[in-house]
Order: C-alpha cells, then structure tokens, then sequence
C-alpha cells in the first residue's frame, strides 16, 4: 500500500456552553483538566503519537489561551515540513464567522489547497481517549470508502446523547444509516445492549471531502455540520465506512483503559473524568509511557506536602497533585490539584477538582467541587456542604450536586454558621483514613494488588 500524505484537521472553535462558566473566559478546548493538561492535549498527542505531523487547529470562540497554549507548546521542526498551527476564523468567503463544522472547515479549504493531503483526517478537540489514528486511516484505504467514522460503543439509553451508527448487515464496515441523537436505536447484533456512537473523528479522502464542503455550503437545509450534514451526504452516497474503536490497538494500554473514551461536554461530564483518574486501579491511566499526552511543562517547584499549625500533618489520599503546590497541614481526598494550589491547615478537601493557584484558607472544607483558576477560599468557608447556600453565593450547583465556581470568582467570607457547618464536617486525620480505606476496598483487602498497582503504573 502506498503511503497516503495526511493532513489533520483539528476542531477548536466551539463555545462549550454546557461547561459553563468554566468556558466564560476560554474556548472549551483550553480548559484545563487533569492537573496539568488543557483538553485540546489529548486530541494533539493522539495525533503526533499517530505519526502525524501536519496539524491544523480550528479556533473562534474566545481563543486566546488556546492559541497561546499551542504556540508555547506544540512547536515542531517546520525545516521537516512539520508543524501544529492554530488557525482562527478569517471570513475568507463572506462576513459570517462560522456557521458549524463542515463550515469551519469550508471556510478554510485553503489549507487543505496549500498542503494537498490525500487523506484528511478530522478530529474534536474536547474528548478523553487515547487513539492511534493511523490504524483508522489504514482501514479507510482498505475499503475503498470516501469517509470513515470512528465508532465507540455505548449503552442504548445513551442513543439521545449521540450520533448513531447503523451498519449494513452485510457488511460491517459500511454505514447504512446515520442519525443525530435519535430517542431510540436498535441494539448491535454482537451485543444488543449497545449501539455504534460517533466519535467525532472522521478519515476522509481529501478530494471527496472537498466536494461534500462545496455542495453543503450551497444547500439551504443545512446546519453545515460534519455529523449532522457531511457524514449523511456520504452514507446517502453508499460511500461511508465505520471504524470499530474496540479494534484500536494502543501500546501500553491495558484491557482496562485501552477503550475508554469520554465527551467531557458537560460538567457531570467534566467531573466524572477526572474522578475516573485517582482510584488505584485508574479506568484511565495517564502513566502511560508508550502512549504519553504531552502538554506545556509548568516551571513550579515540585508538590510539597508540610506540616501545619498544631503538628497537622499535610495528607493526599488517592489524589493527584500537579508540581507547585503544597499541602500545609491540610486533609486532600479522592481530588485533583493543579499547579500551584495551597492548602492550608486543619482543612479538607474531598472529591474536588482545584484548578491553578486556587488557595483554600485554614479550616476550609470542599466537597465535590470544581474550582477554577484563581479563586481564593477564606478561612472556615464551606463549599460544597449545602446547595443553597453556594447558590446564594453566586455559584453554580449541578442536578447532581456539584458546585462550580468561576475562573477568579469572589467567594465571601463566612459568617457563623456556615463556620459551624465547616467545623462539623472536618475529620481527623485518622478518620479521613479510615473514610478512604472503606471507599476503596481493595486498598484494605489486599496490599498486594496495590503493590501490583503502583509497580505497574510508574516505570523508576
């Protein structure tokens, strides 16, 4: 088979309402997740690990950080014909900006001109996965398809929730039906429990696509949008194939995480990620040396974890945290920190996700939180503890209970009872031991495994 020259396509300019307000000052890409990653990270390193070197990335929507962040961080050698360039919305065929996706990228066909690619492979910026693109690009050009698209398999009563694949019969690799967000589906005949959701991720043959881009911008009954518009123009075609992402081989991976993938488009979403990354047994592992995601290397000191005013120890269980920060005397569990978080004493922090240089005041208390950049906690403050009192403080609180405060958000200082409502929930640090050791069983029934785990998951 020959080799295809491949340019990829990076899809960065969405406004990420639901993720609000962590998308009040940045684009949905930018966001900063897992301690020291922005999203758009994952998308990128799927990429260059996949050995794809020519990379586009799409922006509009309040780009500013996430420009800045690929300019400081995805810098390759141009003299190699390599390189990772943020492109933003430029009007080069009207004064609208963009309409959706397949417009994003109709509006920048230039690009595709300038590096003449075979093959075009399109991707979102805001999903968790590791993926190897060049095994779909394989398939794409063993079957003869015009578009191929990445398929992950989920429950049947999430088929509201996505773009749903429906194969031919007689050929599993072909599309017979697409359809966005459908109140119900047929289940797989492997596995009538689960059905074929879209990915995003799309492989197409460059001259096609361009084609499918001229004839949906001149369409009228169109929301100009890869999944909804584009990949439909194909299935009605017979020209669209479907990749099986359980076929997705990754090195490094195990039976655990190597299929995991998650649209962090909501903040149930955003949260449930990051508490998928701190058990002892990760669904998904970032240790993965093989398969690494890179990102912009913080220059803050190494975490340090100190004692506090009365001897308090400064404890982390079953948490991660980012270079930088420092836990004085404080109780963190089941969280992620980020770069340069303080933690002061006599406080706890427990099922939160801390962004940079949030600090939490002496005797503090977070409780299934998210709290964005900057944000300073005062002494005694309970957040997380009661509903209606964080609505009252202007923050946001999830159906399911999750309280989100904004990049830099005020937080007022605490009055006497929600001082009492901290104090109450504080534990020693023995308890808060004991409360981790019942949460996750396996560290009380068998230090083995977790031998087994760390040696595992950290090469020395």
């Amino acid at each position: 088979m020959a080799l295809k020259k491949v340019l990829s396509i990076v899809l960065a300019g969405g406004e990420g309402n639901r993720l609000m307000p962590l998308t009040a000052d940045r684009a949905k890409p930018a966001v900063p997740f897992a301690g020291g990653y922005r999203l758009i990270d994952f998308a990128l390193s799927n990429l260059v690990n996949s050995g794809y070197l020519q990379i586009v990335v799409l922006t509009q929507y309040k780009s500013h950080s996430l420009d800045r962040h690929i300019s400081e961080t995805w810098r390759m050698s141009t003299q190699l014909g390599r390189y990772v360039a943020s492109v933003p919305a430029q009007q080069r065929v009207g004064k609208s900006w963009f309409l959706g996706s397949a417009n994003a990228i109709y509006q920048s066909l230039n690009l595709i001109h300038d590096a003449n690619p075979d093959i075009v492979v399109v991707v979102g910026a805001d999903h968790v996965y590791r993926m190897d693109f060049q095994q779909m690009v394989q398939q794409h050009v063993a079957s003869g398809a015009k578009a191929t698209v990445a398929a992950v398999r989920q429950p049947l009563n999430m088929a509201n929730q996505f773009g749903v694949i429906e194969v031919d019969k007689n050929d599993p690799q072909k599309i017979s039906a697409f359809v966005e967000k459908p109140a119900e589906t047929e289940g797989l005949a492997a596995d009538p429990t689960q059905f074929l959701a879209s990915m995003g991720n799309y492989v197409f043959d460059a001259d096609a696509l361009v084609e499918a881009l001229r004839v949906d911008a001149e369409r009228l009954d169109t929301k100009h949008d890869m999944g909804g518009d584009i990949i439909p123009y194909f299935v009605s075609q017979g020209e669209a194939g479907v990749y099986d992402f359980t076929l997705n081989d990754i090195p490094g991976s195990t039976d655990r995480d190597r299929t995991y993938w998650r649209d962090v488009g909501t903040i149930d979403s955003f949260y449930d990620a990051h508490m998928d990354l701190i058990s002892p047994m990760p669904i998904f592992n970032l240790y993965n040396s093989e398969w690494p995601i890179y990102t912009r290397q913080s220059i803050s000191p190494p975490a340090k974890f100190v004692r506090g005013d009365n001897n308090t120890v400064g404890t982390a269980l079953d948490s991660i945290v980012a270079s930088g920060s420092v836990i004085s005397g404080g109780i963190v569990e089941g969280s992620v920190l980020s770069n340069d978080v303080y933690v002061g004493p006599a406080t706890r922090i427990q099922d939160s996700v801390l962004m940079d240089k949030v600090r939490i005041g002496e005797g503090a208390v977070v409780k299934r939180a998210i709290i964005d950049k900057n944000v300073k906690v005062p002494a005694g403050a309970a957040i997380g503890l009661d509903a209606d009192l964080d609505r009252a403080r202007g923050f946001k609180v999830t159906e399911s209970g999750i309280t989100v405060l904004a990049k830099g958000q005020v937080v007022p200082e605490p009055d006497a009872s929600e001082l009492a409502l901290a104090a109450e929930y504080r534990l020693s640090v023995p308890e808060a031991i004991k409360a981790a050791t019942e949460k996750f069983p396996e560290i009380r029934d068998s230090a083995e495994q977790v031998t087994k785990i760390q040696a595992s998951s950290v090469e020395v």
